[in-house]
């Protein structure tokens, strides 16, 4: 049907309900779900007025209980290819199950790029402390926003800068594994490639690195929000004991 006349129709009219109608009986008339009982219980047309009403909303809260409703559902639930409404509603259960955890893990594996993100922008602001920039991906009285803060703040009373010109400053964020994976928590384990130089105050003094690490993600939701509670990096501070 998309490539005819009702799939290219944004706004239908009468005649549009009247080839659905026939593309529906037709369908129905050769459909192995409508044989022996079932096609005398429900019948294979569906009339192109009642079509529209129902395309159109026009079913009242009163009429979802009548009998002809249910049928008319249960054929085109069958017209696309169902067994009949309730095994639709079963399927769209399963699909929006799926659906919901696989916007999850979006969401949660979307919080470590953009974290990562963040870090790098921290960094380019140093010496000035922008911890701020972390508000919609950590939570406040996390431990992991405690430790970050305490690092950073080292870093900027040495006056580290970082340099960004041609590129000397890059990361790569690759290999997001999902560990643990529960409704109110997820800990993701992540790959990450570091390359950063790092210009010291007056003295020009640089602090290189370039590390490939991973890196453990504790995730939790809290008042129907993902943010990072906590994380493992092994290489963590490794800029402040650099002396």
């Amino acid at each position: 049907m998309s490539n005819s006349v009702l799939g290219n129709s944004f706004e239908w009219k009468r005649s549009h309900f009247v080839i659905l109608s026939e593309i529906i009986k037709n369908e129905l008339a050769t459909s192995p779900v409508l044989k022996d009982g079932k096609k005398f219980e429900v019948g294979n047309t569906i009339s192109h007025v009642t079509l529209q009403r129902f395309f159109e909303n026009e079913y009242h809260e009163k009429t979802h209980n009548d009998l002809r409703f249910l049928k008319t559902l249960d054929k085109i639930c069958i017209f696309l290819g169902f067994k009949d409404l309730n095994s639709y509603i079963e399927n769209y259960k399963k699909s929006s199950t799926n659906s919901s955890k696989c916007i999850s893990d979006n969401i949660t594996e979307d919080i470590v790029y953009r974290y990562c993100a963040t870090v790098f922008e921290l960094y380019k602001n140093f010496p000035v402390l922008k911890m701020e920039l972390f508000d919609d991906l950590v939570f406040d009285n996390s431990p992991f926003k405690e430790r970050a803060s305490q690092f950073s703040k080292e870093l900027c009373e040495r006056k580290f800068e970082l340099i960004t010109k041609n590129n000397r400053s890059n990361y790569e964020v690759f290999d997001i594994n999902v560990l643990t994976d529960e409704p109110d928590k997820k800990i993701l384990e992540a790959q990450e490639f570091w390359n950063l130089l790092f210009k010291v105050g007056e003295s020009g003094e640089e602090h290189f690195v370039n590390q490939l690490n991973t890196q453990i993600y504790f995730i939790r939701k809290i008042d129907n929000e993902w943010k990072i509670w906590d994380n493992y990096n092994p290489d963590a501070g490794v800029l402040n004991n650099k002396k």
